[in-house]
């Protein structure tokens, strides 16, 4: 029996996300912050960018910013899901951290890989000033 071609890339799709998630977990089992380094964690989605620092121990978010917040969305225009994105997100995210006294992060992947916009945006940061 021959499976359709749209039903082939749903599945295709599937089998990618349950990987990250499952990537996901295990990273969050080795990766904790706490309130000298809290983690920086970010999301993905195909249209737009979220990053939040966050506090486990207490389970408090100290800054979250995405590219629909007015500060990037001032600087990124109509760029909110690529590169240029995901640069401006990290460095108006080492801004935020300043204020709020952060310097040190552990940077937490989501089980995305190191590459394109999550590499953009870690590398801002460490521009703006953030340790991880």
């Amino acid at each position: 029996m021959r499976v359709r071609p749209e039903a082939e890339r749903n599945v295709k799709n599937w089998i990618k996300i349950e990987g990250r998630e499952r990537r996901h977990k295990i990273i969050r089992k080795k990766i904790i912050g706490t309130k000298e380094r809290p983690r920086l964690s970010v999301y993905r989605s195909l249209s737009h960018f979220y990053a939040q620092v966050i506090d486990d121990v207490e389970g408090k978010t100290l800054v979250a910013v995405s590219t629909l917040s007015p500060d990037v969305k001032e600087l990124i225009k109509k760029d909110a899901g690529n590169v240029k994105g995901a640069v401006a997100l990290g460095t108006t995210l080492a801004e935020m951290c300043k204020k709020q006294g952060v310097t040190k992060v552990v940077f937490d992947r989501s089980g995305y890989l190191y590459h394109g916009r999550i590499k953009a945006l870690a590398e801002a940061a460490r521009k703006g000033g953030l340790q991880f």
